[in-house]
C-alpha cells in the first residue's frame, strides 16, 4: 500500500514502571496528539486502540476508553485491534483501510498497555499466550526461550552471535540517554551487556538479562489524516509512503525461524512501494524484543547477508552517527515494551524525527524513516516507510 495519508500530529507518555492505570495513560496520549495536530475532536471520525492485554488488566473492553479524553470523541465509532506485539502498527493500519476506502477522512489511533503491576512470571505467561498453543513442546516455552532457541540456532548455522547481541543492547542504552521518555536511563557497556554476571544473569541460555527487552507501561498515540482531512491544513505532516503487514504461520515447526521471511517480506515491499532501498533510509525504528530479534532484522533489511548482521553494528552503520542508525530511541530494549503502544510509539517518534522535534535523538536532515513492528515470532509483521512533507 501507498498511501495519500499523514501522520500530523503524536503523543507519547513516558515508560516505565508508572502509577496512572490504563485509562489515564491511554487518555494522556490521546490529548497531546490531538492538541498537537490542532485537530477539533469533532472533526476525528473514528478512533482505533491498539492492546494486547492477555489478562495483564481487567479492562477487557477498552476501545471506548480513548472518548474519556474529550466529549466531542463520545459517538465516534472506537474498535480495539490486538495482534500480539503488532497491536499498536495493527490500528493503524486499520485506520489507514478506513481512510483509503473513503469512510474516514482522520482517524485517532491510540496503544496502550500496563504491565509492570503484575509480576515477571505473570507477565511472561501472558506473553506467552501469543504462542503457538496447539503443540504441547510450543506452548511450553516462553519469548524468551523462543528467542533463545533463535539464537542457538544462528550459532549452530552461521556464527556465535552473542558479542553482536551484546553490541546491540550496550548501543540501544545509549541512545535511550537521549531519550527522555525512556524506561531505562542507565548506560551499558558492551562488557556488561556481553558478560553474564550478577547484575546480568542468563535469562533463557544464553540470553543475557541485557539481551531481553523490559516489562513497560506507557501509551502513545497519532493522528492520521488524508489529503483531503486535517493534513491539508496541517502545520506539520508526514506522509505515510507505504505500508506493509505480512503474516506467517504461527507454528514455528512449519518455517524456518531463522530465514525471518515474513519481516524480510514486509520491509522490502515496503522498500519497492516507497520506490526505495535501504540505502535510501535515514533511521530505522525496529521491534527489538530481544536483541537476536534486532540482528535477524539487519538482515531483513538489507544491511548485510545472512549470517552476516553482524557486520552492520560492527562496522558502525547503525549506530547513532552511522549510515542508517538503528533504534535512536533506545528501541524496546531500553525505552520500553509496553506492548499495545510499541508500534504507535515507533511512528509517533518517527513522525517526531521528520518534523525535528527529536530533541537530543534528532538525526539531522532526516527525510526517510522506516518503522517495523512485529508480533510474535516473526508472525505479524509490519512495515511502514514514513517521508518528511516539508512543502
Amino acid at each position: 500500500m501507498s498511501s495519500n495519508i499523514y501522520i500530523i500530529g503524536s503523543g507519547h507518555t513516558q515508560f516505565g514502571r508508572l502509577s496512572q492505570n490504563l485509562e489515564e495513560l491511554l487518555v494522556e496520549a490521546a490529548q497531546e496528539a490531538i492538541a498537537e495536530a490542532a485537530i477539533d475532536p469533532a472533526e476525528i471520525d473514528a478512533i482505533y486502540l491498539g492492546h494486547f492485554n492477555s489478562g495483564l488488566v481487567s479492562d477487557g473492553f477498552a476501545s471506548s476508553l480513548v472518548q474519556q479524553a474529550h466529549p466531542a470523541l463520545r459517538f465516534k465509532p472506537a474498535t480495539r485491534c490486538e495482534n500480539a506485539c503488532a497491536s499498536g502498527a495493527a490500528a493503524i493500519f486499520n485506520a489507514m483501510n478506513l481512510i483509503e476506502a473513503g469512510k474516514a477522512k482522520n482517524v485517532l489511533v491510540v496503544g496502550v498497555e500496563k504491565m509492570t503491576h503484575r509480576s515477571t512470571a505473570d507477565v511472561t505467561t501472558a506473553l506467552a499466550g501469543a504462542g503457538y498453543q496447539n503443540d504441547p513442546h510450543e506452548a511450553s516455552l516462553s519469548f524468551p526461550q523462543v528467542f533463545a532457541i533463535a539464537a542457538q540456532s544462528y550459532q549452530e548455522r552461521y556464527q556465535d552471535p552473542m558479542d553482536a547481541m551484546a553490541r546491540i543492547a550496550a548501543k540501544n542504552h545509549a541512545n535511550a540517554m537521549k531519550n527522555p521518555l525512556a524506561q531505562m536511563h542507565r548506560p551499558l557497556t558492551f562488557e556488561q551487556c556481553r558478560d553474564v554476571s550478577d547484575r546480568n544473569p542468563l535469562i533463557a541460555p544464553p540470553l543475557r538479562l541485557s539481551d531481553c527487552s523490559l516489562i513497560t507501561d506507557g501509551a502513545a498515540a497519532i493522528v492520521l489524516s488524508s489529503g483531503e482531512g486535517k493534513a491539508a491544513s496541517a502545520e506539520r505532516r508526514v506522509r505515510m509512503a507505504a505500508a506493509e503487514h505480512v503474516s506467517d504461520y504461527l507454528p514455528m515447526s512449519r518455517r524456518d525461524f531463522l530465514a525471518f521471511e515474513g519481516p524480510e517480506r514486509a520491509i522490502q515491499t515496503a522498500f519497492k512501494n516507497a520506490g526505495i532501498t535501504i540505502d535510501d533510509v535515514d533511521f530505522a525504528e525496529v521491534h527489538d524484543c530481544f536483541t537476536i530479534a534486532e540482528l535477524l532484522i539487519y538482515e531483513a533489511m538489507g544491511l548485510a547477508p545472512k549470517g552476516e548482521g553482524a557486520r552492520a553494528i560492527e562496522e558502525g552503520r547503525v549506530l547513532a552517527d552511522g549510515k542508517t542508525p538503528v533504534n535512536l530511541s533506545g528501541g524496546l530494549k531500553a525505552k520500553g515494551h509496553p506492548v499495545g503502544a510499541t508500534g504507535v510509539s515507533m511512528h509517533a517518534l518517527g513522525y517526531r524525527q521528520l518534523t525535528g522535534q527529536a530533541g537530543e535523538m534528532q538525526r539531522k536532515g532526516a527525510e526517510l524513516g522506516l518503522i517495523f513492528n512485529m508480533g510474535g515470532a516473526a508472525v505479524a509483521n509490519y512495515a511502514s516507510v514514513l517521508k518528511a512533507d516539508r512543502a
